[in-house]
């Protein structure tokens, strides 16, 4: 059947299931934070393609969801081309069935718009809509992914189609909540197009005002590059040799806001017909193209898409961090994790299988760090296209198989765990996040090919995870008040306000704690006067005269023993104390970690790039001088969250021996009690609710 307009289908209630929002009982305070309708526990499903198989599949697919506990579905992510099959004509049949279906059998849905993926026939009626690629490659139909994001062809075909579902699918009581677009940002970040260069040029009026206003930011009398007219003005292609990096931060910038601004179109498209909560799912740590800081109060709930990278060993440490950044970027909210793999994925260049319980220990990881909705791409494997060897919830082996047999029971420990709904981990170490600096940090011309932000924030974070501390990470200009202890080991770039909180912080009594190439320029990717590090001089009590960046694979002993690597510095002290000095190396006899007094806090600064132990041991003194409780090393993962009155402490043994004694009370996922002295198995996991005096209350 098509349908040439929408209308919005009614449906009665049935037995036993939540009618609308108003009708939810909610075990979440909606007053403060808006949850999915008619949660009772914590959500389990995944993303579901009911479009890529025949009719009868569908009937045994929801038998198999029910049986694993499935009760929050995502639906329409890809199926643009069903649902508007030529420009204007719409086809709702294949949705209108697969909703009653899932209704009838007591599954909610996550209605997606589309539009990540535009039909055949937008291509052909807009080939000046594609994404055009920083070489000039306009890109083609036949994978996934937005076109130019300021295209007006595609702004309007995309909040015609959100708007068409909404008129019609915002009454049905299965539909619980609006899920826009798909991974923006993945795999089109940026576009190179004419419309695109038209948007640019308007952000920029806005920004700047004038031309002289953005001649002196982006510093054009450099190269004799000075605009005079703002039609002269281009995105920042490809060039000679290094393109104004000003101007790509810029671009940068413009690109995060231009994907920001397609979500805004379809979310209020939404909004006009709808109340119930409207969200996109991030790639958080993986896609590095979009400031999420930006866009996290955009969503009424922050959700989220992470994958394991197979072959790192500590891959659960990296799972934790993505955790911790949807908790962060949720403002401590509960979140939802929108997919994850119950196996191996198929983009990886060496796909590793999960090993048995890893998929329950992954899932439980992102719960204890505030994820109260956990879902998977996809339910049932693919049997052709691109995706057809990324594991599911449903594997190709079907139901006699070990992952099938894990799905079920990890349902099984989902539903036990209503009690937590709604509680939250709590942090008092913040780690600064902001990318921003992280796109100035990756452009051309760096003095050192080896200096890496990312690899500086894992080491610092799993060096607190390996100490039990939970993390929160936070934007260096956001409200620090919570937090004892904040740690840069990468702000290469800290604009005016950034700065200024930093010192505000430190000299409240704060305890920071910096390490190289960070405070190093501002707002513009310009570097203040006088030494470095500009933005942090007077809080560090000291001046970097020059940069001494080591040689490829050169390690330095310092005076206490340690050993850096990467980077040194010619530092100057300023009032601050040397910790330990360089033993050897271009900056032997000089500071090479330090800590300055100011205000009622303090400030250190690790000039080095530390490892392991060396590292672990700055960390720990800086947490000492703080005042912070933590634990000995351990692989024994411990997440507290804390409801009204009830306090819930995660664990989960990472490691190849038994551990995580001195938590007592009862196991929810085995309903049994649990003794201060018992040791908790190799690969398992246990939640337990424990009295108030039992658990450090805000570790």
């Amino acid at each position: 059947m098509t349908h040439q307009t929408g209308t919005p289908v009614q449906h009665a209630t049935a037995t036993g299931q939540i009618d609308s929002a108003a009708d939810a009982t909610l075990l979440v305070d909606e007053d403060t934070h808006r949850w999915i309708p008619g949660s009772r526990t914590i959500r389990f499903g995944g993303d579901y393609n009911p479009e890529q198989w025949p009719r009868e599949t569908w009937d045994e697919d929801i038998r198999l969801m029910r049986e694993a506990g499935v009760n929050l579905v995502s639906i329409g992510i890809f199926s643009w081309a069903l649902l508007e099959p030529r420009e204007g004509v719409y086809d709702f049949s294949f949705l209108d069935d697969i909703i009653d279906l899932l209704w009838k059998a007591g599954i909610d849905v996550d209605l997606a718009t589309p539009t990540a993926s535009p039909p055949a026939w937008f291509y052909r009626k807009y080939p000046h809509a594609r994404a055009v690629t920083r070489e000039g490659i306009p890109l083609a139909f036949g994978s996934r992914g937005i076109v130019s994001p300021s295209s007006p062809e595609y702004r309007k075909a995309s909040r015609a189609i959100a708007s068409r579902l909404a008129a019609r699918y915002a009454s049905h009581p299965a539909v619980v909540l609006w899920h826009v677009h798909n991974e923006y940002g993945t795999p089109v970040s940026e576009s190179y197009d004419d419309a695109s260069v038209i948007a640019f040029r308007e952000w920029l009026r806005q920004r700047y005002t004038d031309l002289e206003g953005l001649n002196d930011a982006w510093g054009t009398a450099f190269w004799g590059q000075r605009y005079g007219e703002w039609d002269e003005i281009d995105a920042p292609r490809a060039t000679a040799v290094v393109t104004n990096p000003a101007q790509r931060l810029d671009f940068a910038r413009f690109s995060s806001e231009a994907l920001l601004e397609c979500y805004r179109n379809e979310r209020d498209a939404i909004r006009e017909h709808s109340t119930q909560p409207i969200t996109t799912n991030f790639m958080a740590i993986t896609c590095p193209s979009v400031d999420l800081w930006a866009w996290a109060d955009e969503v009424d709930i922050i959700a989220n898409d992470h994958y394991l990278i197979g072959e790192q060993a500590d891959n659960h440490i990296h799972l934790s961090r993505s955790a911790d950044l949807c908790r962060s970027l949720a403002h401590g909210k509960p979140w939802i994790l929108m997919e994850h793999s119950t196996s191996a994925v198929n983009w990886q260049p060496r796909n590793i299988a999960k090993r048995p319980g890893e998929m329950r220990r992954n899932t439980l990881a992102h719960v204890a760090r505030g994820a109260d909705a956990t879902l998977f791409f996809q339910i049932r494997a693919g049997r052709k296209g691109a995706e057809k060897f990324h594991s599911a919830l449903i594997p190709q082996a079907g139901e006699d198989s070990r992952k099938w047999r894990e799905a079920v029971r990890l349902g099984g420990d989902v539903a036990a765990l209503s009690p937590l709904l709604g509680s939250r981990a709590h942090a008092r170490v913040a780690i600064a996040w902001d990318w921003a600096s992280f796109w100035a940090q990756d452009l051309d011309f760096r003095p050192s090919a080896d200096l890496d932000h990312r690899e500086r924030i894992e080491a610092f974070y799993a060096a607190l995870w390996r100490r039990g501390i939970t993390v929160d990470f936070v934007h260096p200009a956001a409200d620090l008040g919570t937090y004892d202890v904040l740690f840069a080991p990468a702000s290469y770039l800290l604009d005016d306000d950034a700065a200024e909180n930093i010192r505000s912080f430190v000299a409240a009594g704060g305890h920071f704690a910096a390490s190289f190439f960070s405070g190093i320029v501002s707002t513009s990717d310009d570097v203040p006067y006088g030494a470095y590090p500009g933005q942090l001089r007077d809080v560090l009590g000291l001046v970097v005269e020059e940069f001494l960046p080591l040689r490829e694979g050169e390690r330095v002993a310092l005076q206490d023993g340690a050993h850096g690597r990467v980077w040194s510095d010619d530092i100057t002290l300023r009032g601050a104390v040397t910790v330990t000095s360089y033993n050897e190396g271009p900056a032997a006899g000089g500071p090479a970690i330090t800590r300055n007094s100011f205000g009622d806090g303090t400030a250190w600064y690790v000039s080095t790039a530390l490892d392991g132990d060396d590292l672990d041991g700055f960390v720990v003194g800086v947490l000492g001088a703080a005042g912070l409780p933590y634990s000995p090393v351990s692989d024994i993962e411990t997440v507290t969250r804390f409801g009204e009155d009830r306090t819930f402490v995660v664990q989960i043994n990472h490691g190849d021996v038994p551990g995580g004694a001195g938590v007592e009370g009862v196991d929810l996922l085995t309903g049994e009690r649990v003794g201060s002295s018992e040791l908790l198995a190799v690969g398992e996991v246990r939640v337990v609710e424990v009295s108030s005096s039992s658990s450090d209350a805000r570790s």
